[in-house]
C-alpha cells in the first residue's frame, strides 16, 4: 500500500471500503474543498457513513454515539460560535468540569478540535458519530442557539396552530371566508400533513375524496404512499382550510384553481408549495407539490451524472450560444437540472433571464418571469421581450408550441445560450418532435448543441442493500455485455428504519447526446430517431437503459428498479 495515505484513510483502504486511488482522490479533493475527509465522502456516496463511523471508532479507540438516540435539546447551546460548528462540522454534546464532549465523524480533524478548544477555554474529548446524521443536528443546532427551533421536530398542539404561513398572493380574501375554515382541529391537521410530508422527504401531496372515503397519499421517492384516511365529513373543511393558505377562492368549486403556498421552517430556510384544485365525481381533488430551494443548490456532482456525461454538460453550458434541451417525462427531475445549469451560468457578468409556468423555485441573481396565458403573457411573449433585454442566457420553461420554439431556434442561432424543456422519451426522439412541430431540419442542426433525456430511479439504502447472485444469463438478457460481467455487483432492497422499503432517495439516469457532426449530417438528411440513436450509440453516447444499467452494476440501484423506469 502507497504511504501517501495514513490514518483514517488507510483504515478505510484496508477494510475494504475505498480502493488506493478513491482515498487519495477524496483526500484531494477534501483539501481542495477545505472540508472534512468524512464530509466529502458522504457527500460525494463514495462510501456509508455508518461504516465509516464504525472504522474510525475502532482505529482510534473513540466512542461511538448514535445521535438519533441522544437529546440535542440537551446539547449546550452558548459554548461555540455557530459559524465554527458549519465551519468545522464539530457538534457540542456535553460538558463535564473543565472538559468539553464534542461529536465528530472525522476524529483526524485535529484544527477543528483545537479551534474549539481555543475559543471555549475548555479541553475537547472526540465521541463519533455518523456524518449523515451529524449534518441534520448542525443545522438543528444552529436553529436552536439562532431562536429559530426548527419545526421539523415534535411540535405541540399549540405549536402546530401557529406555524409561519404567508399567503401565496396578494389578493386578499374576506374575513367571513377565513372564518368559514380556521377551526382550531383542522388548522392543526393540516399544518400536521404537511410538515409529515416534509420530514420524510416526500414531493408531492395527494389529497383525495372518494363516495365513501377520504384519503391522502404521499409521493416518496416517486413512489405513491396512503399516510391517512381522514373522516369523510371533514372532506370540505381541509380542502377549503388549502385554498385559504393558497388564496384560492373557496367558493369556486367547479373549475381548477392554481395557489401556492410558503411555510416558514426557520430564519434561513422556508418550504414553497405550489397548490392545484381539480374537481372530481365526489368533490376537489387537491394535490401539492414541494418545492425546497435547496435542491436547486445541490450542484452537478450531486445529481448522478456519469463523468463523460458531466463534461458533455459543462461544455454546452460554457459556450456562448446553442440550444440545450432537457426532456423526460412529468416528475422526472428537469427542473432540478435546469436550475443546477442556471446557478453554474449565474454570475454577476451573466444577463440570465426565464419564462416558467409557474415559477417553481425563486433564485437570487436571475430575472424569473411567471406565464401568465390569461393576460396574455405567453412563453413566446415573454421569449420576445428577453430578446429586447439585452440576454445572455435565457430558459423557457417549456417548448409547447411552434412559435416558442422558433423563437427559441432563432436566440439560440444570435448568440445567446438558450436552456428548455420537452416531454419526449429519449434524446434521438427530441429532434424528431420538434421537426414534427414545423422546425426546418437545417435550424435544428445549427441551433440544437445538447439533448439530455432523464429518469429518476430509487437509490438503494446503504444500511439495508443486500448482495443478490444472478446468472450471467439473466444478466446479459437484461442488457450487460460480456466485459462487463466480472464487474457488475448486483444488490437487493432489504428495508429497515433508517429508509422506504429499502430505498432512500433518488439519483439520476441520464442520456446526454451532443450535436455532433455525424449526428448534424443525419438530421440534415431528415434521418428519424432510429437512426439518430444509431449514429448517437455508434459515437459512444449511453442510452437510458445503459446508463441505468452503470447505476445497476455499481450498486446504486437494483436490476428491478432499473427496469422499472426504463
Amino acid at each position: 500500500m502507497s504511504n501517501t495515505i495514513s490514518g483514517l484513510a488507510k483504515r478505510l483502504v484496508t477494510d475494504g471500503l475505498l480502493t488506493q486511488h478513491q482515498a487519495e482522490e477524496a483526500l484531494r479533493h477534501a483539501r481542495r474543498d477545505k472540508v472534512p475527509f468524512v464530509t466529502h465522502l458522504v457527500k460525494h456516496n463514495i462510501a456509508d457513513s455508518r461504516r465509516i463511523a464504525m472504522a474510525a471508532s475502532e482505529e482510534f479507540g473513540a466512542p461511538l454515539l448514535d445521535l438519533a438516540a441522544f437529546d440535542l435539546h440537551l446539547c449546550p447551546k452558548d459554548l461555540v460560535d455557530p459559524k465554527l460548528l458549519r465551519k468545522h462540522r464539530v457538534l457540542p454534546l456535553f460538558k463535564r468540569a473543565n472538559r468539553l464532549y464534542l461529536a465528530a465523524s472525522d476524529p483526524t480533524n485535529i484544527t477543528a478540535f483545537d479551534e474549539v478548544k481555543f475559543h471555549t477555554g475548555l479541553a475537547t474529548d472526540v465521541i463519533i458519530v455518523d456524518e449523515g446524521k451529524l449534518s441534520p443536528a448542525i443545522e438543528l443546532m444552529i436553529d436552536q442557539i439562532e431562536g429559530n427551533d426548527t419545526l421539523l421536530g415534535l411540535l405541540d398542539d399549540a405549536e402546530l396552530e401557529s406555524l409561519n404561513i404567508e399567503l401565496g398572493n396578494t389578493q386578499a380574501l374576506s374575513d367571513d371566508s377565513v372564518d368559514a375554515a380556521d377551526e382550531t382541529p383542522i388548522v392543526r391537521f393540516v399544518n400536521k400533513v404537511l410538515l409529515d410530508a416534509i420530514r420524510i422527504g416526500a414531493s408531492d401531496i395527494h389529497v383525495e375524496p372518494y363516495e365513501h372515503s377520504y384519503r391522502i397519499r404521499f409521493r416518496t421517492d416517486g413512489i405513491l404512499k396512503e399516510v391517512a384516511r381522514p373522516p369523510l365529513n371533514i372532506a370540505n373543511r381541509i380542502a377549503s382550510r388549502l385554498k385559504i393558505m393558497s388564496q384560492m377562492d373557496i367558493s369556486e368549486r367547479r373549475l381548477p384553481q392554481d395557489g401556492r403556498i410558503k411555510m416558514k421552517l426557520s430564519r434561513n430556510r422556508a418550504i414553497d408549495f405550489r397548490v392545484n384544485t381539480l374537481p372530481t365525481l365526489w368533490g376537489e381533488k387537491l394535490v401539492l407539490r414541494i418545492l425546497d430551494p435547496s435542491s436547486a443548490q445541490m450542484g452537478i456532482d450531486a445529481l448522478g451524472y456519469e463523468d463523460s456525461q458531466k463534461k458533455l454538460f459543462l461544455h454546452a453550458l460554457s459556450q456562448s450560444q446553442g440550444l440545450i434541451l432537457v426532456t423526460g417525462p412529468t416528475g422526472s427531475g428537469k427542473t432540478v437540472s435546469l436550475y443546477t445549469g442556471l446557478n453554474i451560468l449565474n454570475t454577476a457578468e451573466t444577463n440570465i433571464s426565464t419564462a416558467e409556468d409557474p415559477v417553481e423555485i425563486n433564485l437570487e441573481g436571475i430575472n424569473q418571469v411567471p406565464v401568465n396565458n390569461r393576460i396574455g403573457l405567453s412563453f413566446a411573449t415573454a421569449l420576445r421581450a428577453f430578446l429586447r433585454q439585452d440576454p445572455d442566457v435565457i430558459m423557457v420553461g417549456e417548448i409547447r408550441d411552434l412559435e416558442t420554439a422558433e423563437i427559441a431556434i432563432k436566440a439560440a442561432q444570435t448568440g445567446h445560450l438558450v436552456m428548455s424543456t420537452l416531454h419526449t422519451n429519449s434524446a434521438p426522439e427530441t429532434l424528431t418532435r420538434l421537426r414534427n412541430m414545423g422546425i426546418p431540419s437545417f435550424n435544428l442542426a445549427t441551433s440544437v448543441s445538447l439533448i439530455i433525456a432523464q429518469r429518476l430511479c430509487r437509490r438503494l439504502c446503504n444500511h439495508c442493500k443486500a448482495p443478490m447472485k444472478l446468472p450471467d444469463s439473466v444478466l446479459l438478457e437484461a442488457g450487460f455485455t460480456e466485459a462487463q460481467l466480472p464487474n457488475v455487483h448486483i444488490f437487493t432492497p432489504v428495508g429497515c428504519d433508517a429508509c422506504n422499503d429499502g430505498y432512500k432517495g433518488r439519483v439520476g439516469i441520464y442520456e446526454v447526446v451532443p450535436v455532433t457532426d455525424g449526428i448534424a449530417r443525419i438530421i440534415m438528411q431528415d434521418g428519424n430517431s432510429i437512426e439518430i440513436a444509431d449514429q448517437a450509440q455508434k459515437e459512444g453516447f449511453n442510452n437510458l437503459r445503459q446508463s441505468a444499467l452503470v447505476k445497476v452494476a455499481a450498486g446504486l440501484t437494483s436490476l428491478a428498479e432499473a427496469n422499472r423506469v426504463t
